[in-house]
């Protein structure tokens, strides 16, 4: 009866012991992989949100930078680009710039950050 007991709690020998001590160093590797990546994320988010990003568009008429964190800097006009009778071409111009800015952003943020995030191994999600 005791033999039956251990083995219904747990205790008996067989493989059950030993594959549950072996899931959970798996589970403790994992886990302890998460925990470093998610610090080495955090790390680069950081150094990340602190970069410069500048854009132009018109030849260098406007310049925009924008933070590593989203942020607009600072939006530079060059005088030659007001006309006062095509406002819209100014405009299209800030536009441009703004959505290079951007797309500088996401791309350098995907170099820096994306092998960070492709460290963590989880079976059948790569």
């Amino acid at each position: 009866m005791n033999r039956q007991m251990r083995r219904q709690q747990g205790g008996g020998g067989g493989n059950q012991g030993g594959a549950g001590a072996g899931g959970m160093g798996g589970m403790d590797a994992l886990l302890k992989q998460a925990q470093e990546m998610q610090a080495q994320l955090l790390k680069a988010q950081e150094s990340f949100a602190e970069k410069d990003i500048e854009a132009s568009s018109g030849g260098g008429m406007v310049k925009v930078v924008i933070k590593g964190n989203r942020k607009v800097e600072s939006v530079t006009i060059d005088p030659e680009a007001v006309d006062p009778d095509d406002v819209e071409m100014l405009q299209d111009l800030i536009v441009a710039a703004m959505n290079e800015a951007f797309e500088k952003l996401e791309k350098e943020q995907a170099e820096t950050m994306g092998p960070l995030a492709g460290g963590l191994q989880l079976p059948g999600l790569m």
